[in-house]
């Protein structure tokens, strides 16, 4: 399907996802989050699709929300109705990359500011270039950080640290951010591409069921005591257990051969 502000490319079972409004630092327009909505369903089912990377055209990797689109209610003194808009948008869009069922890969190629850091946090790994930087910029708007950053950067990098950014709005850099454990690596601006579409390609080598099932599990024994957390885990085991996957990857041990995972 061709999209008006999202470029997806597909190597074989990596697809790639680039957010395609430069001139605006790939701000999230309604376009763009609809369009990146429509492509993260359609590969969430995909069983030949087994890892994802999003990234940005342009210097930036997203700037967040596209104020512009508000210019003309906030200019005659309106107040739009913000709730909504996330509801709508942001709020549909963070849960199909924290539950896709396979790897997602972050390449941050520029800017991330606001909702464009939330839109990292929900990937699995953040693969940062050196011309990075990151900001949650809400509160210089008299806002509060929302799409998901009040649940996702505190269990990233902790609450103090998380609570700092958001309530100064300061920027880091990528080497502060990895520092901080906000990134998963950092590296030069020409190998951000290649570096990420490595680490997809390495991912979408491994059982794919397993990882969708760990994503799963990580997200719901965050609120659970140990006990029922045991008892999830030992209920996802037996899922696990009985897929194709765990039986080549037992049988590539006994015969001493590397796996050949099929995804399911």
């Amino acid at each position: 399907m061709a999209y008006e502000q999202l470029i997806v490319d597909r190597d074989g079972p990596v697809a790639t996802l680039r957010m395609n409004n430069p001139d605006r630092l790939n701000a999230l327009s309604r376009t763009l989050t609809a369009e990146l909505i429509d492509a993260l369903e359609g590969l969430a089912s995909d069983a030949d699709v087994r890892a994802v990377v999003l990234t940005g055209e342009g210097r930036g990797f997203c700037a967040g929300a596209d104020l512009g689109a508000l210019e003309a209610p906030y200019r005659r003194g309106e107040r739009p109705d913000l709730g909504g808009f996330l509801r709508d948008g942001y709020n549909r869009l963070i849960p199909l990359l924290t539950d896709m069922p396979k790897p997602v890969v972050a390449a941050i190629n520029g800017v991330a500011a606001g909702a464009g850091v939330s839109l990292a946090l929900a990937c699995d790994f953040r693969v940062a270039s050196e011309a990075s930087s990151f900001s949650l910029a809400f509160v210089k708007i008299g806002l509060i950080p929302d799409s998901g950053a009040t649940v996702l950067l505190p269990r990233t990098i902790g609450s103090a640290r998380s609570l700092q950014l958001a309530l100064t709005g300061d920027r880091i850099d990528a080497a502060e951010a990895l520092r901080i454990g906000l990134v998963t690596m950092v590296v030069p601006s020409d190998a951000l591409a290649s570096e990420a579409t490595s680490l997809a390609t390495r991912l979408a080598a491994l059982p794919t069921a397993a990882m969708g099932m760990t994503k799963r599990l990580f997200r719901e024994t965050a609120t659970m005591d140990l006990r029922g957390a045991l008892e999830r885990e030992a209920s996802a085991q037996a899922e696990a257990g009985a897929t194709e996957d765990h039986l080549e990857g037992v049988l590539a041990f006994l015969e001493k051969r590397p796996p050949t995972f099929p995804g399911r």
